[in-house]
């Protein structure tokens, strides 16, 4: 089967270069040719590459980089800024940059990224990428109702939503109840304009590796949305100080929960139909 990792961030070392706008508790690199390698011993063909906003806010250049030195790796999503009024141009510019298969929200409760979820710059956004045909990433854990309202208000824009729209720890352990809106998520589910990644998921276990107690509430989530709307993924660097790339992987890969047909599909088959995008080795 062919493996598609849903979201990950590669990114330079912190320098005047290209310096971070934060120093989040992340590698103190993990450049495009290292996560390629990364992606090679683990047997992932290929990665949704998500330009880092915590790094880079809205700069995509690196992307743009690692994308034209590996094309057949890696597709890449953009963060798009909601107080620009010229996005309709940016998103246009995007979709003419080679590899680019969507754009990206922030609409969480944290500082900067908190915002209503009739924000005109969202409409903005919404539109534009209706008009240019790209998929909206939408990053809403913590923040589920708000961007549930922005997804029923934009009815013909395509959503993917981030990490599973729960909200997930940073560093160990998981938080008492980490599927405490669980029932959001599956009533999420009903709108047919939005898929969902199954990323980060093993940041939320409180169990040790492999993570069992992450597969009774997977499956509800799986059963929900229907297995070609689930989009498996590690978040890798972001889960760095949780879990790393390994154990984000191999448990899909060895689960009795998941069928073979199964597999195929939460690992990349309904990633490539969602991004319209399949990995090229070689």
């Amino acid at each position: 089967m062919t493996i598609i990792d849903s979201q990950v961030h590669a990114y330079e070392a912190n320098t005047p270069k290209r310096p971070w706008h934060n120093v989040p508790n992340w590698p103190a690199h993990a450049t495009g040719d290292e996560t390629v390698a990364a992606m090679d011993k683990l047997g992932i063909d290929g990665a949704i590459f998500i330009s880092a906003f915590s790094l880079y806010r809205y700069d995509a250049s690196y992307a743009v980089e690692v994308q034209r030195a590996h094309p057949g790796r890696f597709a890449i999503v953009k963060p798009v800024d909601p107080d620009d009024p010229a996005v309709d141009d940016v998103v246009a510019d995007w979709k003419r940059t080679p590899g680019a298969v969507g754009i990206r929200i922030m609409l969480t409760k944290e500082p900067g990224r908190d915002r209503a979820f009739d924000d005109p710059g969202l409409d903005r956004i919404a539109r534009a990428a209706v008009k240019h045909d790209l998929p909206v990433n939408i990053l809403c854990w913590g923040n589920v109702d708000a961007g549930t309202a922005v997804i029923d208000r934009h009815p013909d824009t395509r959503f993917i939503i981030d990490h599973l729209a729960i909200l997930q720890p940073r560093t160990p352990p998981a938080p008492p109840q980490p599927w405490a809106d669980l029932p959001k998520v599956l009533e999420l589910a009903r709108r047919k304009n939005a898929v969902i990644k199954v990323s980060g998921a093993c940041t939320l276990s409180r169990e040790p590796y492999p993570f069992p107690d992450i597969w009774d509430p997977l499956r509800r989530v799986l059963d929900a949305w229907g297995l070609d709307r689930c989009l498996w993924g590690t978040d890798w660097t972001r889960a760095y100080a949780v879990v790393n790339y390994q154990q984000a992987v191999t448990p899909f890969l060895e689960t009795d929960r998941l069928s073979a047909s199964e597999r195929a599909m939460l690992m990349g088959g309904a990633c490539a139909k969602a991004y319209r995008w399949s990995p090229k080795k070689g």
